[in-house]
């Protein structure tokens, strides 16, 4: 990943779902195949998005991703901080082929501070090819290959410490 990337803090370690360090409630969140957004609504009054950096990035600033997507002169770059009643619950980053921004999903350019998955799951042209999970230092990941009408992006996603993740259910 580029070096001011919102992930670059350590390294994810990709782990296998039948890791035994995997709770059984931590893997309900991670393996979530709904709308992250709307499961975060659950557990506060507001959801809101604080995007870090959005632009153009080239392949060679992409790191193990590369191997998740197709090749692309340029992918679009979102990264985020998502905050459940202004506490920050989520780190997120999505990878967007050029090639993928074509009709409608141009938009997804110009999200800004609506959430990813207000967009991905507001029709019904999405699938999930996988989720990957995994560990940065304490802090639970998960890594998706979605697709909007066939056409893939890739969403990696940081459950920060005070994140509903780590909490006993509600």
């Amino acid at each position: 990943m580029s070096t001011d990337s919102i992930l670059t803090t350590a390294p994810i370690q990709w782990l296998s779902v039948d890791s035994p360090i995997l709770s059984d409630q931590v893997l309900d969140w991670l393996m979530e195949l709904g709308s992250m957004t709307r499961r975060f609504e659950q557990y506060c009054n507001r959801v809101r998005i604080i995007p870090f950096r959005e632009c153009f990035i080239t392949g060679e600033q992409l790191s193990d991703e590369s191997e998740c997507l197709p090749t692309s002169q340029r992918y679009w770059l979102r990264e985020i901080v998502l905050c459940g009643d202004n506490i920050p619950w989520l780190l997120g980053r999505t990878l967007i082929p050029e090639a993928t921004l074509t009709g409608p999903d141009e938009s997804l350019v110009d999200l800004g501070t609506i959430p990813l998955g207000r967009y991905l799951f507001s029709g019904n042209k999405l699938t999930r090819d996988y989720i990957h999970v995994g560990r940065q230092g304490n802090r639970w990941a998960r890594r998706s290959l979605l697709r909007l009408s066939g056409k893939p992006l890739l969403l990696t996603e940081v459950f920060l410490p005070e994140s509903p993740v780590y909490k006993g259910k509600i």
